[in-house]
């Protein structure tokens, strides 16, 4: 798979967007889901957790879309990116650019929408349980599994 190469200013355009929700709907991709969960991590990490939710949902309402059972935010998903990005942070060498570490980012595995299926099966992985709140996994445990499970009720 070959990495979408992102800028600094591009990341930072595009958190900036997601968060003031003026991003189109079309530019919100797998991979800038990933590389704003990224910066979001390398910026302000401490109850990403709890803000992340929050932060999709509203913004998938802005762009006319829903936070159902079947479409929309998803927690488990969401939980489990956000474990992984931050273990990954966590790796990078000192020094290393938003742009650089996107790159990096998007090359893993976690650049394949299919990763989650690693670790659960489509069946549990696209439950409502799921959807609506933190489920483990059932196929192989996360490396780096969520920090604390968000309450979805919040």
């Amino acid at each position: 798979m070959t990495a979408s190469v992102y800028t600094d200013a591009e990341i930072a355009e595009l958190v900036r967007r997601l968060l003031d929700h003026s991003l189109p709907k079309a530019q919100w991709t797998h991979a800038a889901h990933l590389v704003a969960t990224l910066r979001l991590v390398r910026a302000r990490n401490e109850g990403l957790e709890r803000d992340m939710p929050r932060i999709i949902q509203t913004y998938n309402v802005a762009v006319g879309g829903v936070n159902d059972d079947h479409h929309g935010y998803h927690e488990t998903i969401t939980q489990a990116y956000l474990a992984a990005i931050r273990a990954f942070v966590a790796a990078l060498p000192a020094g290393t650019s938003d742009g650089e570490a996107a790159a990096r980012l998007l090359a893993t595995p976690m650049g394949d929408k299919a990763w989650p299926l690693g670790f659960w099966s489509r069946e549990r992985l696209f439950s409502v349980e799921a959807r609506r709140g933190w489920v483990e996994p059932d196929l192989n445990p996360l490396d780096a599994p969520p920090l604390h499970r968000a309450d979805a009720s919040a």
